[in-house]
């Protein structure tokens, strides 16, 4: 190394430095080697210092900058997002009241003899798939089928309304009544209470022998809760016009003449069941006092009591009739509307609306 090169290296000019100096100076303390008598190293100036704080701040802007950017487009995906997917929901219920009116209503009966099905599933009642405004109309459009030699009601229901079992219970009987065709009742699993009154305006039943069949009486069930509300100390407050008005409030006493007046009221509505069904049945019910009772039987029992004419099922039946074809006349229903019933009925429940349901049923419990 030339003298030159050593009179510019600053490890090898300038005063002499402890290890602890030298530390400090390589690691750029400019205070701790003007102390030990070194050059000072790193300082910078006050534009020097400036510039990096505007640096600093443009780099801070950016970022900034480029955060916004990225929202905006977040924002702007979700947007379209939600458009498209509510175009979608648009244009199947489009789509669904389109088929609903034009195609379903006008499909045409089908070429060659068959037998006219009527579905009753699930619980008979004015917001459920086996409502009575549903089962009478698929009765008249298997009715007026002419290819149709048989009207069948496929049942598979525990019951439900009073009101909605007598409607049809009526409409089979004027068919009936008309002549032409056979109508004919199938139960599957269960036929039983509202299910049974409507089976028993047929010309036939027929059941399998482990269906279950009967229950032909009269139910409401309900909660006293009036000594559990004193326990915690809860006061009911019931306004009413009428003494008798909340005689069924599940939060109050009930006395001796509203229960037997209630009673009568159920006596008076299981009169009617029977009295239909006597009408329906005739001469084949068997004189058994336990017929009305409430009672259900398995088909097999069924058949012994005259509840029942023949045992079998859908299969058995299309092969008494040369092995006909099932074609089903049940109306079909529209998705959305089901939803829209059924998102309705569970929020009056949350909010404790009052159900249009009939406190009694024909119905098992």
């Amino acid at each position: 190394m030339s003298d030159d090169d050593k009179r510019d290296d600053r490890w090898t000019t300038g005063p002499e430095l402890t290890p602890e100096q030298a530390r400090q100076a390589r690691e750029g303390s400019p205070a701790d080697a003007a102390a030990a008598g070194a050059e000072p190293s790193g300082y910078e100036d006050a534009e020097t210092l400036r510039e990096r704080q505007r640096l600093a701040q443009l780099a801070m802007m950016d970022r900034w900058i480029d955060g916004v950017l990225v929202e905006q487009r977040r924002s702007r995906r979700w947007k379209l997002f939600f458009r498209f997917f509510f175009a979608l929901l648009i244009l199947a219920s489009l789509s669904t009241t389109f088929y609903g009116l034009f195609v379903a209503p006008g499909a045409a009966a089908p070429a060659g003899r068959h037998l006219g099905v009527v579905e009753v599933k699930g619980v008979i009642d004015s917001e459920s798939p086996a409502s009575a405004q549903r089962v009478i109309e698929g009765l008249e459009r298997a009715w007026k089928a002419d290819q149709a030699k048989a009207v069948v009601l496929h049942i598979n229901s525990p019951g439900g309304s009073p009101v909605q079992s007598q409607r049809i219970f009526d409409a089979v009987m004027r068919l009936r009544e008309e002549g032409g065709k056979p109508i004919i009742a199938v139960v599957e699993d269960i036929g039983a209470s509202g299910a049974y009154y409507v089976a028993a305006a047929a010309d036939e039943i027929v059941a399998a022998p482990a269906s279950l069949v009967g229950s032909i009486g009269v139910i409401h069930a309900g909660f006293g809760f009036e000594e559990a509300i004193e326990r915690l100390g809860v006061e009911r407050r019931v306004f009413t016009a009428g003494e008798n008005k909340a005689f069924l409030d599940p939060f109050s006493d009930i006395s001796r003449s509203q229960h037997r007046f209630w009673q009568e009221v159920l006596a008076t509505t299981h009169q009617q069941f029977i009295d239909d069904v006597r009408e329906g049945r005739g001469d084949r019910l068997a004189d058994d006092e336990r017929l009305f009772s409430g009672l259900i039987w398995t088909g097999e029992q069924a058949q012994a009591l005259g509840l029942v004419d023949e045992l079998g099922s859908l299969d058995t039946l299309a092969r008494r009739f040369d092995g006909a074809r099932l074609q089903d006349y049940t109306p079909r229903l529209d998705p959305f509307e089901r939803i829209s019933r059924q998102f309705g009925r569970v929020a009056a429940e949350w909010v404790g609306l009052p159900q249009a349901a009939a406190p009694v049923r024909y119905q098992l419990p």
